[in-house]
């Protein structure tokens, strides 16, 4: 089995989102670029993903330029096109225009030697919908200082 090393990982989408289906994407990258995410310099805070002409495109996804690599270092926010096959990029596309459906990126990881891009075909969440999972996760979080306090004695 394939070990998966994280590399990058977006809380934001998941306080932002309904994460309702995960896709594993490939992802076009040259030399450097790689050299760098396996030192682990990569966000996907900011980054979003569009398909224009049947391909999947991540933007804003920041590779910080490889230290060694003088010349051959790329634009740290060029667009990268993310590798799916034909029929997830069809569903994808029926989806999203759909209202209220967008891509992101939810994680970078290694997986062996293949860099690879978990992306999530997400719901927007209202205002009070952010509310209510910060009231539940103060919730659980004071019921787990309860049980620890009931532990000690």
């Amino acid at each position: 089995m394939d070990s998966k090393k994280l590399i990058a990982n977006n809380k934001k989408a998941r306080h932002d989102y309904f994460l309702e289906e995960l896709y594993e994407a490939g992802i076009s990258l040259h030399g450097t670029e790689v050299k760098s995410l396996r030192m682990g310099k990569c966000s996907i805070k900011e980054a979003f993903i569009r398909i224009e002409n049947g391909e999947v495109i991540v933007y804003g996804m920041h590779i910080s330029p490889y230290e060694k690599g003088n010349i051959f270092n790329k634009d740290p926010l060029r667009p990268k096109k993310l590798l799916l096959h034909k029929k997830e990029i069809l569903k994808l596309q029926q989806k999203i225009a759909e209202r209220g459906y967008t891509l992101v990126p939810v994680e970078v990881y290694l997986k062996g030697s293949l860099v690879k891009v978990q992306i999530a075909l997400a719901k927007g969440k209202k205002l009070y919908d952010k509310r209510q999972d910060i009231a539940k996760k103060d919730q659980r979080r004071e019921s787990e200082r309860e049980f620890k306090v009931k532990n000690l004695y």
